[in-house]
């Protein structure tokens, strides 16, 4: 039976991170879409619904900076390991995909694959607007072009979702679960973070950072799960780097 749903699922918390919230309006560039992909990927794996094969064994003495570079190159094959749905729309579409795929691909791939899922964004946004916590809107650009806006209805979520943030960065506390620190790897990579705290309180605190995401501070986190999760992670980092190099040859 599946265990009970997270009160919101890691693409929900990078969205209420990155939206303005009177304006229902993104404050984050769109290399974000990266870090939902890989919030995505993540509940998949927290959720134990697909598997990893790293192909070789991590080299659990380099840092976190080598990982990331080493999970780019390395294959990272994605392998179903329950094809249940977890409850959600999109995530139970994108276990489809995985489950219904000629063959296997990597963590890169997918990621990339669900980044670009069409209006990703919207979908996510949706689902807050049924739980009450965004309510769905018309806005102008220029007075002109209309778009969807999602301003905040409903506050209690995201403030959770910083106070979680906060304690886990702000203090020495060694007890942080596993999706706060995929969360803050996400946040942190797509540049997320700076929202809610600012600049010059995160690079305060930038080793602090460092810890989490590493794995260094697990708690009572297992440790199956921090490599997991740091994995989609590394992925959703690599991959903005990679396209923008690209475009720029």
């Amino acid at each position: 039976m599946p265990g009970r749903e997270p009160a919101l699922y890691l693409q929900e918390e990078i969205l209420l991170l990155a939206l303005r919230d009177e304006a229902g309006t993104v404050a984050a560039d769109h290399t974000y879409h990266f870090a939902l992909g890989g919030a995505i990927l993540s509940e998949l794996l927290l959720g134990n619904r697909i598997a990893i094969d790293e192909g070789r064994s991590r080299d659990h003495t380099a840092g976190f900076g080598a990982w990331l570079r080493q999970a780019f190159t390395e294959k990272n094959l994605v392998d179903l390991a329950d094809n249940r749905p977890l409850g959600d729309p999109l995530l139970d579409e994108c276990l489809g995909r995985i489950a219904t795929a000629k063959r296997r691909a990597s963590m890169k791939t997918w990621i990339t694959r669900f980044a670009h899922i069409g209006k990703l964004q919207h979908r996510i946004a949706e689902g807050l607007c049924r739980r009450g916590v965004l309510r769905a809107d018309t806005g102008t650009i220029l007075l002109i072009f209309k778009r969807r806006i999602y301003p905040e209805l409903d506050p209690r979520p995201e403030r959770a979702v910083i106070e979680r943030l906060r304690k886990a960065i702000f203090t020495d506390t060694r007890e942080i679960d596993p999706r706060t620190v995929v969360l803050i790897s996400l946040a942190d990579s797509a540049g997320v973070l700076r929202i809610p705290f600012g600049r010059r309180e995160l690079r305060a605190r930038r080793k602090r950072i460092e810890q989490i995401t590493s794995g260094e501070l697990m708690g009572k986190a297992t440790k199956q799960a921090i490599q997991a999760a740091q994995a989609a992670v590394a992925t959703a980092a690599c991959v903005p780097v990679i396209v923008a190099a690209t475009a720029s040859n």
